[in-house]
């Protein structure tokens, strides 16, 4: 079993890299943040720059995500940095002199969870569409005002876990034992699960999610 630590530390590595060399890069060639999952990392919507495993690709090489990064900038000639403020405010934004040190078993098991998310929400919710946004780095979709997602982590948190988050669940937060977070209900992810076996963990709770949401909402989701 992995220690939590290194999953923690491998999750904020990789949260940097989605916002510096993805989500920034291609928000300043073609104005959108959207990241989508694949089975072994993620990739930009626009852009053909992608991260498999522990490897950065670009469309004129591709290099070993370790080192500082300044030298990892420099070697894609990327226009590297996270998305403007503007836009919003980065909690993970690398700096030239941080090294990277990406574990690649802490990765995969990141990568799983991610995944297995964005295929828990094309199964359950058909007309949404799962983005990868990369300033939670979290794989997700809204219908009718609830969010659906799964985060790689974050300070609530540690380590990744599903969610189902009703936009007005401050103002009508729901009873039951379902509703365990400030925000709506989570459900923690066994990191040593296959993608299949997450899948259908993740799906599960989607479908009991939509069930709860105002009594039953799921029922126009088959």
């Amino acid at each position: 079993m992995m220690a939590e630590s290194t999953v923690v530390a491998t999750r904020r590595q990789l949260h940097g890299v989605a916002e510096s060399f993805l989500a920034g890069p291609q928000y300043r060639a073609t104005g959108t943040i959207r990241l989508a999952v694949r089975p072994d990392g993620f990739t930009a919507t626009t852009l053909a720059i992608a991260v498999h495993g522990t490897t950065l690709a670009w469309p004129d090489g591709s290099i070993p995500l370790a080192g500082p990064v300044r030298d990892l900038a420099a070697a894609t000639g990327l226009d590297v940095g996270p998305p403007p403020a503007t836009v919003y405010h980065s909690v993970a934004e690398l700096r030239p002199d941080t090294v990277l040190d990406i574990d690649t078993d802490a990765a995969d098991a990141i990568y799983r969870s991610l995944y297995a998310g964005g295929f828990a929400i094309n199964a359950v919710l058909p007309e949404a569409h799962p983005v990868l946004w990369p300033e939670h780095l979290d794989v997700a979709a809204t219908v009718e005002e609830v969010n659906y997602g799964v985060s790689a982590g974050d300070d609530f948190h540690e380590l990744p876990y599903a969610y189902v988050g009703p936009w007005d669940f401050t103002t009508a937060p729901r009873t039951g034992p379902l509703w365990n977070a400030p925000f709506g209900a989570v459900r923690a992810l066994d990191l040593d699960a296959d993608v299949d076996n997450l899948a259908t963990d993740i799906t599960d709770f989607f479908q009991r999610g939509i069930t709860a949401v105002d009594g039953g909402v799921a029922t126009r989701h088959g």
